[in-house]
């Protein structure tokens, strides 16, 4: 079990968390740009969820801060969705 909380700290380094992603930074982001980040901030949850799993983790908030970065992704998917269809409306 102690070889398994080495690797799983060794993990911990080498993807450290990034910082909040805020809502004006990912209005900037292209659509393609959005997808990316959202698959990759999915991968990175499920990696750390499988992390505090196995041992528990330092900061616990991570998976947190990972489940919020991801909804504000979502939102501004969902956002961009919603204008699109508004412009499609309103051209017809």
């Amino acid at each position: 079990m102690h070889h398994i909380a080495q690797i799983v700290k060794a993990i911990e380094h080498i993807a450290p968390t990034k910082r909040k992603m805020e809502q004006k930074v990912i209005r900037e982001l292209t659509t393609a740009e959005v997808l990316e980040r959202l698959d990759e901030e999915r991968r990175q949850l499920t990696k750390l969820k499988l992390n505090h799993a196995v041992s528990p983790l330092e900061n616990p908030n991570k998976i947190k801060a990972y489940r919020k970065t991801l909804a504000r992704l979502l939102t501004e998917l969902r956002r961009r969705q919603n204008a699109e269809k508004i412009t499609k409306t309103e051209k017809s």
